[in-house]
């Protein structure tokens, strides 16, 4: 569902709008009343009909957009989030884990959330991929990826603050992101023998020890590791130039020390078709590259390019994974 004032109620109707004639086909975990409102509002052509599982999606998807009804507790207004509608937002969530854990969905793609709005209701993981990390028993092995057709990036430290993120960084984090997303980019992307580049932390790599010595007590001896493992890691590199054009084709994934050393890049890049993919856990999950957009909500005019990208993405990682044909997904599959 995620956060109902924001754009993914409208991304949902339009990612039909999109797949219902030769695409993935999914079903929404969402309010059909809202989404039947906003279609009206909208002036979208979208039919809406409610169903009571994964399997009875199949069948319907072509002429209308199956929906497994979430209930909210009051009607939302765009761009205004409202704390009574959380637990319906939570729920969409715990149901979707829910069942792609029993096997009746292939895979789970979200929609934005507001983070701050679910915290004042009491919500108590920083965001969606750590949420998803206990609901199926995943917690520390989750690692965020991001996706895009120029890039892949993986943050080892993710929603801290700066000053935090730096402080908490540990040759344990570093190794531990590195080897999920080195099996990850082997057994689900199909690349036989992945390449990491592992960003430094500090302006130009730190300079040999002169600005931070992060760069020679925590990242080169993680790359060693993982070098001895035989897993090709290369670096510490200098963020400011890791990412230019020549240098993003030598490597698969670029290893990063904090959120926003990871997210600019990829964001700048390609805002449009940006995937975010949790590595680590027993289910597939991906989700669009941006939050609610709350300043556009509502107005008929959100891109849902990055959504339907995510389903793409997350019915390709099921097909990797084995998912039984014929299986239908909140993630997409073909139909």
């Amino acid at each position: 569902m995620g956060d109902p004032a924001g754009i993914g109620g409208e991304l949902t109707l339009r990612a039909w709008m999109a797949l219902r004639g030769n695409g993935h086909s999914f079903v929404a975990l969402d309010d059909p009343q809202r989404l039947r409102a906003l279609a009206r509002t909208l002036d979208l052509d979208v039919p809406i009909e409610v169903v009571q599982g994964p399997s009875a999606a199949r069948g319907v998807f072509a002429g209308a957009l199956p929906v497994m009804p979430v209930p909210l507790a009051v009607r939302p207004l765009p761009g205004r989030p409202d704390d009574a509608n959380a637990p319906a937002i939570v729920a969409s969530i715990e149901r979707a884990a829910a069942l792609s854990l029993s096997g009746a969905a292939a895979g789970v793609v979200t929609n934005p959330i507001n983070k701050a709005a679910l915290y004042r209701a009491g919500f108590a993981f920083p965001g969606h991929t750590e949420f998803l990390a206990s609901l199926t028993n995943a917690v520390n092995r989750q690692v965020m990826m991001l996706v895009s057709p120029d890039l892949r990036v993986v943050p080892v430290t993710v929603h801290a603050s700066l000053r935090n993120s730096i402080a908490m960084l540990t040759m344990d984090m570093i190794l531990a992101a590195s080897r999920t997303t080195a099996a990850a980019l082997r057994d689900e992307f199909g690349i036989a023998h992945p390449r990491l580049a592992v960003a430094g932390l500090n302006p130009h790599a730190g300079e040999q020890g002169a600005l931070g010595d992060e760069e020679v007590t925590i990242i080169a001896p993680a790359i060693a590791t993982l070098r001895g493992e035989g897993i090709d890691a290369s670096g510490p590199w200098p963020p400011d130039t890791m990412f230019t054009r020549s240098a993003r084709a030598r490597y698969d994934v670029a290893i990063c020390m904090y959120h926003d050393q990871a997210l600019i890049p990829l964001k700048t890049l390609d805002m449009d078709h940006g995937v975010n993919v949790t590595l680590g856990l027993p289910i597939v999950r991906t989700s669009p590259d941006h939050g609610t957009a709350y300043d556009i909500a509502g107005k008929g005019i959100a891109d849902p390019a990055s959504l339907i990208a995510a389903l793409a993405l997350a019915a390709e990682l099921a097909e990797r994974r084995g998912a039984p044909e014929g299986r239908q997904s909140l993630a997409g599959r073909k139909p």
